[in-house]
This record gives C-alpha cells, sequence and structure tokens, in this order.
C-alpha cells in the first residue's frame, strides 16, 4: 500500500510536464455560467485517427432525458459514445439518433460497441459469436441511430488476446470501415485490461482503444503501463469507468471531479465519456475540463477514496474460480453496480434478463466458497441484486 501511493504521488506530480501537449480552445457552442463568463474546454487528438475532441464527453449509458443530450451538446460536448447490446441501451440510442438528426453530423464524434456473446469464464467467444451476427447488430445500431455511419465502431469488452484477434470479429469491422459503416475501428475492455490493450497496439488493426483506467484499480500501474505504449503506437485512448457513482448507500461519496482529474493527468489519455445522468453532474464534468489541475483537498479525497473498494468490480475473474454454482459473478457485481451505484434499476434488471442464470440463486450452497480482491460479501450482494429480476419490466423507472 504504501509502495503504491507514493508511486501514485510521483505520478500525479510528474504529471505536470505532460499537460504542456493538451489543446485549449473555446468550444464549439458557447456556454455562459451565472456570471456570464465563457467557458474554453481543454481538447485532445485521438491518437493517428486526427479526431479532435473535448476531454470529457458523454457516454449514453444511463441517460433517459433528451433535454439533457441538447444541453450537453449545447455546452459544447461533442464526442458521444453508446452500447448496442441490452434493450435499455437500444432505447438511448433510439433517443439520441432522433436528437442527433437535428444537427450537423459532422459536427458530432459518435461511437458505439458491439458484443458477441462470449464464455464468462474464460473471456473467450461463442460459436454463435459470428461475423453474421456482428454486421446484424451493428445495422440494427445505425438504424437506431439513423445514422448511416459511425465515427468509431468498437469491438466490445475484450478481456483475452485471443478475442482480440478474434477473425469473424474483424473481418465485419474491416468490412464495416470499407463500406463506410465506421471511420475508424477501436475495441473496449473492462477486464483484464493490460492484456487486451497491449493487444490492440499490437493488432495493427484497431485504431481506438477504450479502456478502464481510475485509481481504484489494483494494478493501475500496469494499465497506465500499456496505456501509453498504445498511445506511443498512434491509438486514441478513451478512459471508462473513470468513477462516479460508485459507493453504497451508506458511504462517504466519491469526488468526481478528483477522479476524472486524476486519470486527465495522464497526457496519453485523449478523452474521458463518464456516463453522466443529471445536470448536476454534467456541470461537474464541465467545470473540469475548464481546469484540470488536482488542488489539495482533491489529493486528500483521492487518498481518503484508496482504501474503499466502492462499487467497482476489479474483474480479475478471481471469483469465477471458486463458485462452485459457476455464476457469473462480475456481471452481477455490474448489475448491482447499476441499480445502487448509477441509480438505473432498469439498466440493472435488463442485465440480469441476459445472464444464464439458475432458477434459485446462492440457495444451493450452504456456505459461500467466493473470495473476493475487494473483500466483498459476494452472496450477500448476489442475493440482493437478483431480486431485482423478479420485478415486472413495468414497475421499473
Amino acid at each position: 500500500m504504501g509502495k503504491r501511493s507514493i508511486t501514485r504521488r510521483q505520478f500525479m506530480k510528474s504529471s505536470a510536464a505532460g499537460m504542456a501537449g493538451i489543446i485549449y480552445c473555446p468550444a464549439t457552442n458557447i456556454v455562459h455560467t451565472d456570471n456570464r463568463k465563457e467557458r474554453k474546454f481543454a481538447y485532445r487528438t485521438l491518437g493517428k485517427t486526427g479526431i479532435k475532441v473535448p476531454v470529457i464527453g458523454m457516454g449514453i449509458l444511463t441517460a433517459g432525458s433528451p433535454a439533457l443530450i441538447e444541453a450537453a451538446l449545447d455546452a459544447g460536448i461533442t464526442h458521444f459514445d453508446s452500447t448496442a447490446a441490452q434493450p435499455q441501451q437500444m432505447r438511448n440510442e433510439e433517443m439520441i439518433g432522433k436528437i442527433m438528426k437535428e444537427r450537423s453530423r459532422e459536427s458530432i464524434i459518435y461511437g458505439t460497441k458491439i458484443h458477441l456473446p462470449q464464455d464468462y469464464k474464460t473471456g473467450l467467444y461463442e460459436k454463435t459469436a459470428t461475423e453474421k451476427e456482428f454486421t446484424r447488430k451493428l445495422d440494427a445500431a445505425l438504424q437506431c441511430l439513423q445514422m448511416d455511419y459511425v465515427d468509431i465502431l468498437y469491438h466490445h469488452m475484450v478481456s483475452r488476446r485471443e478475442s482480440a484477434f478474434y477473425e469473424p470479429v474483424m473481418k465485419a469491422m474491416e468490412k464495416a470501415k470499407k463500406a463506410g459503416k465506421a471511420r475508424f475501428l477501436g475495441i473496449t475492455t473492462h477486464s483484464n485490461v493490460p492484456e487486451a490493450v497491449h493487444a490492440a497496439a499490437d493488432s495493427k488493426f484497431y485504431e481506438v482503444v477504450m479502456a478502464s483506467y481510475n485509481p481504484r484499480q489494483k494494478n493501475w500501474l500496469e494499465v497506465k503501463e500499456a496505456i501509453a505504449r498504445a498511445a506511443g503506437a498512434g491509438l486514441g485512448v478513451v478512459a471508462i469507468k473513470v468513477i462516479r457513482g460508485d459507493v453504497e448507500k451508506d458511504q462517504e461519496p466519491v469526488n468526481p471531479r478528483a477522479s476524472l482529474k486524476w486519470v486527465l493527468q495522464d497526457s496519453n489519455v485523449h478523452a474521458t465519456i463518464p456516463g453522466f445522468s443529471n445536470f448536476q453532474e454534467m456541470n461537474i464534468d464541465l467545470s473540469v475540463m475548464e481546469d484540470l489541475s488536482l488542488n489539495d483537498a482533491e489529493m486528500n479525497d483521492l487518498k481518503r477514496e484508496d482504501s474503499n473498494p466502492g462499487l467497482f468490480c476489479q474483474g480479475c475473474g478471481q471469483c469465477l474460480r471458486y463458485c462452485r454454482a459457476e455464476l457469473p459473478i462480475p456481471d452481477l457485481m455490474r448489475a448491482y453496480m447499476y441499480s445502487y451505484g448509477y441509480r438505473q434499476p432498469a439498466l440493472a434488471h435488463s442485465l440480469l434478463a441476459s445472464l444464464k442464470l439458475p432458477h434459485k440463486v446462492c440457495d444451493e450452497c450452504s456456505s459461500c466458497t467466493v473470495v473476493c480482491l475487494n473483500g466483498w460479501n459476494v452472496k450477500e450482494k448476489i442475493r440482493d441484486i437478483v431480486r431485482l429480476k423478479g420485478v415486472p419490466t413495468s414497475l421499473i423507472a
């Protein structure tokens, strides 16, 4: 712990030199604070793609308000991202498609993520993960978005080197780019992040990498090194899971400004796409882009939060080796985070419905043998969140 804390402090101090590479320029659409002060945001370029974006964009994961997306656009946010997967997420794509129709397509950078069935224990693809299925999902996403193309098409949730090089997906992506359905190709990773990021850099195929990166990762130094290599190879780097809504209801909330700034101290990170879901969160993100420097209070908040695992699953897969019922525990922990951290029970319900869960969950074992790197009572969390599966969709807000 001591060694890691010292290294992080050194990282924060040394990052000042890297900040010189940031470009500050006015937002496309100027917004005014209460005192009518003009805002200027930090911009970076996504590697060799040449795409210049504000360092903070918007992930369309939990936003259910057209007014919020309109406000983000009016504020100068131009980088958006969504996932073509669960019904809740597809409804979000339909919503944003209607909004974007009223805007100049060239003024917006939009990315979508396509996920195919994987064996959750190995991270490798199942037989149903075909080139045809990838293309079908992409076409469905484009239809929902009412777009002819996306700027970045992502191969979603890669955790193994073998999966990064999975030929059916790569063929589908290559054909999509040639057909004009995507300008650039990317890869996303939430677990086993260093291996996936290194694979993206080695591939000479992917042009953008989207990776979990935050100060609560126990292997954050390895992630930082992998990201540096990817950026050095010319890939655009987008950070996700930067931390927001990441604590239990009885815990002191995290400081989102501090978490965002911590990630953006790394000049190899070109953008982040946090999923803000209300105007207060949006305004926090806008204020961060005006000043990326960490103040003393924010540094202290990071140190305080460092010892609290919150709701961030490390994605290490250790739990899978111990679970006698072979449950998809990382996915269940993600559903728990959606419900209690993001306050999005509909998204959690949609994820639970997609999992192959037994009729009774965590009822057969007299004692739980799962060991969690975060020290969580996994059985307790699972039994809590699976209750949501039995609630009719019509009753979930």
